[in-house]
């Protein structure tokens, strides 16, 4: 209609191709139209109480958004081709880095190339972080070809988890810590409802009431996996005597360790079913892909064949010494973006994924935080307006678009628009894409500790958390342990009283449940809306093979905040003075005193009754202080 109302020689045309077709197939063109003068057909209009400077107006509003938005996504799309071309970027990654904060990644892709540092790295060259020699570094690159080589050995795995299934086992309980527990729990989650396997529980915790839920099973139809690499670790051969007490049948078991580790002799002294003995070069935190990870996979009846294909993926793409490198450029860009004080890195995770946060934190927190530099995970923080966030953070987006609601995008553009630095990496809504998202994150870390100039495979400070906890229990000598007291109005004040670049750190020493975590969410923001801090949380003593390492290693930024609630009733452990309430009071206790004596502030809640209850009321009294 409107096409044959303004119908005028030497005119531009700026019809939408759909609108130019309708006129080509139906207009009626008698001749100029656009001069004839509108007078009656507006007054009739005004006549019917039409008010045309109310509908021009608003047609006028329609039109500009209806250009504004294809304008917008053009100048988006200049702006990351430039900074791609700038920044060397590969095209599998979208991002939107400062412009500022641009010449510094330029420049460190130049000097990797100068460097040869990829080709080094897959060299095993141990003097890409160092002087040649250094203690962990030449002897844990192991994982650079362990999805390679175990692809060999699916057949096997999958054939042991069969025999266990038609033995009549129904469920399988994995003892283990930090790196032994924190990817079978990620392909835990991911993978719900989509596998018929064994049903996996995670036991890494020294609560009473955690270890009693995950003892009070049918033991009969149950495999236990005791799983450390050093075979020593005292969480998890604590857990393991208490179950060997209640059953004490070898075919009952199975270990994943180190070769030539104590618990080999153990398995074998015990009979248990099978030893699984995992390449002695990959340290805990980059084993996701080892037998660490694939066996309780495995058992779950993951495909993980499909799993180990998808971790080739990633290896060749990580595997280009000429050209665009994926893992390089992002672990390049974290580097630099940390250096520049942007070490707050955030993961804003949907879809089947949602959980990659925990693998993801021990990964590069015990990586990347040492000497007083580090990059600190963010993990499972809701994500809020850009004016919540400080000029200390990153944002990294694992972005499924079949598996993301559209406001979490909207969300991230407007992060995007306040200035702050997004990196997005699209992953597939199959979880079995979990493989390659480990490996790239386990070698764009590796590339993170290049820059940083550390060496991302120790963990100098982890030792002192256990040193800690041994002095605890040695002093009580079987009696009651010290007791610490908690914080009072003034000491929160105190403690919360401080923006970025410090971050808020709970540490909370109680069972995992559904109705906690929702609860530590809205306590995380209220102290996020109080200081517009980054903040994170961890289950004790999980955190302590975590980010434990970078809380003491790190930047000296972090304020630690530590909730202990004791069980009703302890549990045994079998051939010790102490109880697992004893040594988890024992854990926290010697953790809070080694945070203080690196001169960081830390304070102490104890919670009684209902923990999810408990931390509502304690995120009340912080919004009242």
């Amino acid at each position: 209609m409107y096409v044959d109302g303004l119908v005028a020689p030497d005119t531009v045309n700026t019809m939408p191709m759909d609108t130019l077709l309708a006129a080509a197939k139906g207009a009626e063109i008698t001749g100029t139209t656009a001069d004839q003068d509108p007078k009656e057909d507006l007054d009739a209009l005004a006549a019917a109480g039409i008010d045309m400077e109310e509908v021009t107006l608003k047609l006028l509003d329609d039109g500009i958004t209806a250009f504004v938005t294809p304008m917008e996504k053009l100048l988006a799309g200049v702006e990351s081709k430039r900074e791609a071309i700038v920044t060397g970027r590969p095209p599998t990654i979208e991002s939107a880095i400062p412009d500022e904060l641009e010449p510094a990644i330029a420049k460190r892709i130049g000097q990797a190339g100068e460097e040869r540092i990829v080709k080094r790295i897959w060299a095993k060259d141990d003097t890409v972080w160092g002087p040649a020699g250094q203690e962990e570094v030449g002897n844990r690159l192991g994982w650079l070809t362990i999805a390679s080589r175990l692809a060999d050995e699916v057949d096997d795995l999958q054939a042991f988890a069969s025999g266990v299934s038609e033995a009549g086992y129904t469920d399988v309980v994995l003892l283990g810590m930090g790196g032994s527990s924190l990817a079978p729990e990620v392909l835990k989650r991911s993978f719900a409802g989509r596998v018929d396997g064994l049903s996996l529980t995670v036991l890494d915790s020294t609560d009473a009431d955690a270890v009693r839920a995950a003892a009070d099973r049918d033991l009969d139809s149950t495999l236990i996996l005791v799983s450390t690499k050093s075979g020593g670790t005292i969480e998890t051969l604590s857990a393991f005597e208490h179950f060997w007490a209640a059953k004490s049948d070898g075919a009952h078991y199975a270990a994943i360790t180190d070769p030539g580790s104590s618990l080999v002799a153990l398995a074998r002294e015990r009979g248990f079913r099978r030893v699984f003995e995992n390449d002695p070069d990959i340290g805990g935190r980059y084993s996701a892909l080892s037998y660490f990870g694939l066996v309780p996979a495995a058992l779950m009846g993951i495909d993980i064949g499909a799993l180990l294909e998808s971790a080739g993926e990633a290896e060749q793409a990580c595997n280009q010494f000429e050209g665009p490198n994926s893992g390089l450029w992002l672990g390049v860009t974290l580097g630099e973006l940390a250096l520049a004080g942007r070490d707050k890195l955030t993961f804003v995770v949907g879809g089947a994924m949602s959980s990659f946060g925990l693998w993801a934190e021990q990964l590069v927190a015990e990586s990347t935080g040492k000497h007083g530099k580090g990059i600190l995970p963010v993990a499972g923080e809701p994500l809020g307006a850009p004016e919540l966030y400080g000029e200390d953070r990153t944002f990294v987006h694992l972005h499924d678009p079949d598996g993301e609601d559209d406001a979490t995008d909207g969300q991230v553009a407007e992060l995007v628009k306040a200035g702050h630095p997004v990196i997005t990496v699209t992953v597939k809504s199959d979880p079995t894409d979990l493989g390659r998202i480990f490996f790239f994150s386990e070698f764009a870390t590796a590339v993170a500790g290049w820059v940083l100039g550390i060496n991302p495979f120790d963990q100098p400070n982890v030792a002192e958390a256990k040193d800690a906890t041994k002095h605890v229990l040695e002093g009580a000598s079987g009696g009651p342990l010290p007791e610490e007291p908690d914080a009072g109005d003034a000491e929160l004040r105190a403690l919360l009283d401080g923006g970025p670049p410090a971050y808020v750190a709970v540490l909370g020493y109680m069972p995992e449940s559904p109705g906690l975590d929702e609860e530590i969410v809205s306590l995380r923001e209220a102290i996020r809306e109080r200081t517009k801090s980054a903040t994170t949380f961890g289950y004790g003593p999980r955190y302590l093979h975590s980010t434990g390492q970078l809380h003491k290693g790190g930047p000296a930024t972090g304020r630690f905040l530590q909730l202990v609630h004791p069980a009703d009733a302890d549990e045994a452990i079998p051939g010790a003075d102490y109880g697992f309430e004893t040594l988890k009071a024992a854990q926290a206790l010697g953790d809070l005193r080694t945070l203080r004596a690196h001169g960081l502030p830390a304070e102490r809640i104890t919670l009684s009754g209902d923990p999810a209850a408990a931390v509502r009321s304690l995120t009340d009294r912080i919004r009242g202080l």
